[in-house]
């Protein structure tokens, strides 16, 4: 084993980028599929793999639409966040901020409850039982209407001192964030925080709706903002986290290849930038699989890797003292290294 692939094992993280539903590996796809009766149009494990080459972000959001078909107890949505929180035991992250998707579940007929309590119920057991911090971030669908999304924030509010934030996902082109300029509003006026998918396969522009509409507090992804060198300016002056997904942009065919990825130009530039996983059951990789896979193609050494760690912190919604304690345990495995 390298250096760096010693050092991507022990380093602590936050994983600030990841959607649950997205987690969902074969294997429990064709559990829960048995358990609760629902028909998917595979038969084995070998066939949902072999379903995972994707054109675009939308060829990727049918399947994965498919797939969230077979979630629909409590018990359900508790097996999948447990089996993500399992793999960050052994991977060393230790705060997740995860995305969820209601309208996936309560446009088929599910409760809002069913998904939210599953999940949080697996999350206080990961603190308790792996010192795993963190909570949730709910997304509205982005290719639905507002309306919709309005009803779905109303559907949380009760359960809002449970939520990290609000935040805005799925299909990006053709759905511009200002749609949802109203929603956003609501959400912030009710005392949560926002952030939002932008510039993945949508323009520069999106990410200034994201700040100027929706005024987020993190953009997840980002990537395209280095088509906009204003923009580039005002994200390192506000130092605004952009949550890079380096294994799903090439898997979604953002980049053709790892090499080609802009990672460290955006590092280079002084930008607020991190590592995530995105959809991993997906994207063929969890969180460290993300680090080797920039670590080896971008030529990122320790140091670097340190900055993308320290930086997760920084832009987790979490205590200062709690950034800084896990920014100082990074700092001392660095040193120990040198």
């Amino acid at each position: 084993m390298t250096a760096i692939d010693k050092f991507i094992e022990s380093c602590p993280k936050a994983e600030l980028h990841l959607h649950i539903e997205g987690s969902l590996e074969p294997e429990l796809m064709m559990k829960l599929a048995k358990r609760n009766h629902v028909a998917i149009p595979f038969t084995s494990v070998e066939d949902i793999r072999a379903a995972y080459e994707f054109e675009n972000l939308q060829s990727f959001l049918d399947i994965y639409y498919q797939g969230a078909a077979v979630l629909l107890k409590e018990e359900d949505f508790y097996d999948l966040t447990m089996d993500y929180l399992k793999k960050c035991q052994q991977e060393s992250i230790r705060h997740v901020e995860i995305f969820f998707d209601p309208q996936t579940h309560t446009d088929r007929g599910g409760a809002f409850e069913t998904c939210f309590q599953g999940i949080q119920k697996a999350l206080q057991e990961g603190r308790e039982s792996m010192g795993i911090s963190g909570g949730l971030i709910l997304c509205f669908l982005r290719h639905l209407s507002e309306d919709e999304a309005m009803k779905t924030l109303d559907m949380a509010l009760p359960y809002k001192d449970q939520l990290l934030a609000v935040g805005l996902d799925s299909s990006e082109q053709g759905h511009p964030p200002e749609k949802f300029s109203r929603v956003f509003a609501k959400a912030r006026d009710e005392g949560l925080r926002t952030v939002a998918h932008a510039g993945e396969e949508g323009p520069a522009s999106y990410i200034w709706q994201a700040i100027e509409d929706l005024k987020v507090q993190r953009i997840d992804h980002g990537v395209r903002c280095l088509e906009d060198a204003k923009l580039v300016s005002y994200l390192k002056d506000k130092q605004i986290p952009l949550t890079v997904c380096p294994l799903s942009n090439i898997k979604l065919r953002v980049f053709d290849r790892m090499a080609d990825h802009n990672l460290k130009e955006l590092m280079n530039q002084g930008l607020m930038v991190m590592i995530n996983s995105d959809d991993p059951a997906y994207f063929g990789g969890y969180l460290n699989q993300n680090f080797k896979a920039v670590a080896d193609s971008l030529d990122l050494g320790i140091e670097d890797l340190a900055v993308l760690a320290k930086n997760s912190f920084t832009s987790a919604f979490m205590s200062a003292e709690e950034k800084a304690r896990y920014q100082k345990d990074i700092d001392a495995l660095v040193e120990s290294m040198n």
